[in-house]
C-alpha cells in the first residue's frame, strides 16, 4: 500500500462534484466518474484509508490533484533530517538562514568563497558542519557536495538568502507518509531587507519569480506547478540519487523535479509552509537574475523537449483567443465558431450526466480565459523581442499588444488582490526574462524553448535535434 492506515485525502473546494459523483477539476482539469463503491468510500468529501481499495481511490484523487492529503502526523524526527546550505560568502545572510535552524544538522557548503574565513566563523558559532570547496561549482555542485556529506534519511536544501523555521521543514516532512512522494517545497516568498525598500524590491515581494501560488499541487509539467524552484526543497536522501545537474548554472531545479517525476516520483508543492527569500537590492542584481531564468529555458529544452512550453492550448481555443485580443469586426463571429466548436468538443467527451451543456459551458469560458492569459503573456513577456519587431508594422500586432496590457492589469489583480499594479516593474520584468530566453535559443540555435504545444502532445526527450 502507498499511504498508510489511517491517512487521510480530502477532496479539493475548487472540484466541481456534478449529480454527487462526477468530478470536474484537478491539474490538468480531468472529469473523474466516481462508481457506486467508490461514493460509498467518501465521507464528508474525505476519503480515509483502511484498505488497498481506499489505498487506490486516495492515490488516484491526490495524483489527479482532485483531493489533498490531510497533514496531521508529527513528521520526521528532527535527528532523521539534515539541511545543506550551498554559499559563496553572503556570511550575514548565512548568519541569518542558520538561525532558525537550530536543533537540526546543518552543513555549510562553501562554495569557494573569496573570504572563506568568514563563512567558516558563522558555520562554527552556529555548530555547523562545514564542507569547503576549492573550485567555485555553482549552486549546483555545492549541494551535492553536501549531499554527499548527508547521512540521515532526509535531506533539506536552503540557500543561503533564504530564512525558514525548522519547525517548517519538520511540517513538510508530514508528506513523507505518502510513500511515493520524493520531493515537496513550500511557498517561497520574497521579503524586502532594506530599510526603506525601493520599487523593484516591493514588486518581488508581492509577485516573486519564486512564489508558485497559494494552491497545494502535485508537481508535473502541465499542471498548475510545474516545477519546484531550490531556493527551499526538502527530499528523501536515497531518492534524489546524485541529485542536481552540475553542468547547469540554471535550471537545475526544474530538471531535478521533471528527472524525478520521469521516473516515477511524486513531488509535492505545499504553499500552507512558507519560506522567505531576500529580494535583490539592486536593479542590475534584479534584471540580472531575471535574465539568468530565462536563459535557461533553452537547455531545459535540450534535455527534457517540450515539457517546458511557454503556453498550453488548444488550437481552437488558441484562434478563439486570438480573436478576441486582437477585437476586430470579425472578431465576434469567429469567436462564437470558436466557442461553439469547445462546447460541442467538451459536451462529447464529457461522461453523460445532469447538466453536461452547462458544464460544457462552464469548462469552455474557462478554458477560453486561461489562454487569453497564456496569450497575451507569450506577446508581453515570451516573444516579445518579435513583437518589437513586427508592431511598426502591423495594426493589428499592436492592437494585440494593447489588449495585452489590459488582460495583464486583470490577471495581476487577481492573483495578487489587494497589491498595487507596478506597470514599470512588470514590464521590465517581462523584457529581461523575455530577453534571456531568446538568448538561451539562439545560443542552443533552437526555439523549442519558444513554442506553444497542445494538452496531451508528446512532450519528446533531451538529447533530441538541436533544432528543435
Amino acid at each position: 500500500m502507498r499511504y498508510p492506515i489511517g491517512f487521510r485525502a480530502r477532496i479539493r473546494s475548487d472540484v466541481r462534484r456534478v449529480d454527487g459523483r462526477l468530478l470536474v477539476g484537478g491539474s490538468p482539469l480531468r472529469a473523474v466518474r466516481l462508481t457506486d463503491a467508490a461514493l460509498g468510500l467518501v465521507t464528508d468529501g474525505e476519503v480515509a484509508v483502511a484498505d488497498a481499495t481506499t489505498d487506490a481511490l486516495a492515490a488516484r484523487l491526490v495524483d489527479g490533484n482532485l483531493a489533498d492529503p490531510v497533514l496531521d502526523g508529527p513528521g520526521v524526527a528532527p535527528a532523521e533530517l539534515s539541511v545543506v546550505i550551498p554559499v559563496r560568502d553572503r556570511s550575514d545572510q548565512l548568519d541569518r538562514a542558520l538561525e532558525p535552524l537550530k536543533g537540526l544538522h546543518r552543513i555549510v557548503v562553501d562554495d569557494a568563497s573569496l573570504d572563506p574565513d568568514a563563512v567558516a566563523r558563522v558555520a562554527c558559532r552556529h555548530g555547523a558542519h562545514l564542507v569547503k570547496l576549492s573550485e567555485n561549482l555553482g549552486p549546483a555542485g555545492a549541494r551535492n557536495a553536501g549531499l554527499r556529506a548527508v547521512r540521515t534519511r532526509y535531506v533539506a536544501f536552503v540557500d543561503s538568502d533564504v530564512t525558514v523555521e525548522a519547525s517548517t521543514l519538520l511540517r513538510l516532512s508530514r508528506h513523507f507518509a505518502d510513500s511515493r512522494v520524493a520531493l515537496v517545497a513550500p511557498l517561497v516568498r520574497s521579503r524586502a531587507r532594506s530599510r526603506a525598500p525601493r520599487w523593484f524590491e516591493r514588486f518581488d515581494e508581492d509577485d516573486s519569480s519564486l512564489a508558485l501560488g497559494t494552491r497545494a499541487c502535485v508537481v508535473r509539467p502541465g499542471a498548475a506547478v510545474g516545477w519546484l524552484p531550490s531556493a527551499c526543497l526538502v527530499g528523501r536522501t536515497d531518492r534524489l540519487g546524485a541529485g542536481f545537474e552540475e553542468t547547469m548554472r540554471v535550471g537545475e531545479d526544474v530538471d531535478l523535479v521533471w528527472r524525478l517525476v520521469e521516473a516515477g516520483e511524486v513531488v509535492r508543492y505545499d504553499p500552507e509552509q512558507v519560506a522567505w527569500h531576500d529580494t535583490r537590492t539592486t536593479i542590475r542584481g534584479w534584471l540580472g537574475r531575471k535574465y539568468l531564468y530565462g536563459t535557461g529555458g533553452a537547455d531545459l529544452a535540450v534535455r527534457h523537449g517540450r515539457k517546458g512550453a511557454p503556453a498550453v492550448m488548444t488550437a481552437s481555443m488558441a484562434a478563439t483567443a486570438a480573436a478576441l485580443i486582437v477585437h476586430r469586426r470579425w472578431s465576434l463571429p469567429v469567436a462564437a465558431a470558436g466557442i461553439a466548436y469547445g462546447v460541442l468538443s467538451l459536451r462529447r467527451r464529457l461522461p453523460e450526466t445532469p447538466g453536461r451543456d452547462r458544464l460544457a459551458v462552464q469548462l469552455c469560458a474557462q478554458g477560453l480565459g486561461w489562454t487569453v492569459r497564456q496569450e497575451a503573456a507569450l506577446l508581453l513577456r515570451h516573444w516579445w523581442p518579435l513583437a518589437a519587431l513586427l508592431a511598426p508594422h502591423s495594426k493589428l500586432l499592436r492592437r494585440a499588444l494593447a489588449a495585452s496590457l489590459v488582460v495583464d492589469v486583470v490577471v495581476a489583480q487577481v492573483d495578487n488582490p489587494g497589491t498595487r499594479y507596478r506597470p514599470l516593474a512588470r514590464r521590465l520584468d517581462d523584457l529581461a526574462y523575455g530577453a534571456g530566453l531568446w538568448a538561451g535559443a539562439i545560443r542552443a540555435r533552437s526555439v523549442t524553448c519558444l513554442l506553444p504545444r497542445r494538452p496531451g502532445q508528446k512532450t519528446g526527450q533531451g538529447g533530441t535535434s538541436p533544432n528543435g
